[in-house]
């Protein structure tokens, strides 16, 4: 029996629009990123202020990297690579995908240029336009998967972007913004509202993504998880808040720090989070706490949740306020529980769960195995979200990770405790 006319056109329907979708998806991207780039000069965009920090151009052309590896490479019949030597100089950590320039180097690679790193990126876009559009259906449906998860990939390094640009700019004495700041919103005498403890969900809770849209690897699989009774605070920690640690001589306590985070104190003379400027700091003198950020030095709003934060300092604070940190799955557990706020869009919330694989957690296959199960050693996982987080990243069951002593995120905390 002969297929059913209208079914076949139906499926060719769909199977075109999805691939206008992701097309549309891709441009928008891809926009986005030269967008974040765009305020910043070409002296800007080459410098490495730490190790653990990317110049922005190394960003511009590792996101091109990934789609020029990964998927047209791959499967893109008669792909001509742009510079095969690209490959080499704009490799992350794919150790699958051959040798690479070394992470705390990046800042020496003053060649390519940012205007060639831009020729580059309109090279891969035009090829995978190309791809999207034309590939023959075997080619698409192996690699859809691929592009979805490069641009969720790239979407990160948006964030990344603004999180390591401002740390260079910090250590620029000059304090020069990343924008313009709009004019101080006029803020009202009220306080903040007195913290609340909401009852989370205890007994046995699901954890995990239920793919029914992306997900990265490692919020897989969904699982059960049997949770204690708790109370979780309603609101993040202000930096009003945590100006009173500062004044309570929290940084000179030792019985509140745990041991590696009492030795980064002292060897690291932290006094305040990152970016907070002392009355009569010389950089930007001033009577009262500022604070530095995208927008510039700004007076420190003591309503606002508190930002660049180790774990180590939030855990101090935890203690000093007779509290502790939530666990992640308590963090999940206590998403969208009546009356609770700023789960994210804030500040990434700093958990007392070590960054560790979902029971039968199995990696992406390919080259793409190595996205996040190889980092599932020593580091901390946060819970939300920030300011500079895409919003489409924003779900509760999103896992960040970054090591204990991490600072320059904007990451903040939420109060646990036991019931």
């Amino acid at each position: 029996m002969s297929a059913n006319p209208s079914s076949v056109v139906s499926r060719s329907s769909v199977r075109d629009s999805a691939r206008q979708a992701l097309a549309l998806r891709f441009a928008q991207v891809r926009a986005r990123t030269r967008e974040l780039a765009a305020p910043l000069s070409a002296e800007d965009q080459c410098v490495q202020s730490m190790p653990d920090a990317s110049p922005t151009k190394w960003h511009l052309a590792h996101t091109s990297w990934f789609f020029e590896a990964v998927v047209l490479s791959a499967h893109a019949e008669g792909y001509t690579p742009f510079d095969a030597r690209y490959f080499h100089l704009f490799n992350s950590y794919y150790e699958s995908l051959g040798p690479r320039h070394p992470r705390p180097q990046r800042g020496l690679l003053t060649r390519p240029s940012v205007d060639e790193v831009l020729v580059y990126r309109t090279h891969v876009d035009a090829a995978m336009q190309r791809f999207l559009t034309q590939a023959d259906d075997a080619a698409w449906s192996a690699a859809a998967r691929l592009v979805e998860l490069g641009l969720h990939h790239e979407e990160q390094h948006q964030e990344l972007i603004l999180t390591d640009i401002l740390h260079m700019l910090s250590c620029n004495p000059l304090l020069p913004a990343y924008r313009k700041a709009d004019a101080p919103a006029l803020r009202l005498a009220a306080g903040v509202p007195a913290l609340r403890w909401l009852d989370g969900a205890g007994g046995v809770v699901e954890i995990g993504h239920a793919q029914e849209a992306f997900a990265f690897d490692n919020e897989t699989p969904r699982h059960s998880r049997l949770l204690p009774s708790y109370q979780i605070a309603d609101r993040l920690v202000t930096c009003g808040e945590f100006a009173g640690f500062i004044a309570d001589g929290g940084y000179e306590q030792p019985m509140l720090w745990l041991s590696d985070g009492w030795a980064a104190v002292q060897q690291q003379g932290w006094k305040a989070p990152a970016y907070w400027l002392a009355p009569g700091d010389a950089r930007a003198p001033s009577d009262d706490w500022q604070v530095f950020g995208l927008d510039g030095v700004r007076p420190l709003d003591a309503a606002a949740p508190v930002s660049q934060l180790s774990f180590y300092e939030a855990a101090a604070y935890a203690q000093w306020a007779g509290a502790r940190l939530p666990t992640e799955f308590e963090w999940e557990a206590a998403y969208g529980l009546p009356g609770i706020s700023q789960m994210s869009g804030h500040v990434w919330q700093w958990t007392r769960s070590s960054y560790d694989p979902y029971p039968g957690f199995r990696p992406l296959s390919g080259a793409v195995s190595e996205y996040n199960g190889k980092f599932m050693v020593g580091q901390l996982v946060l819970r939300g979200g920030s300011i500079a987080t895409p919003p489409d990243h924003a779900r509760p069951t999103y896992r960040n990770f970054f090591p204990p002593g991490t600072r320059w995120q904007f990451s903040g905390l939420r109060l646990a405790r036991d019931a």
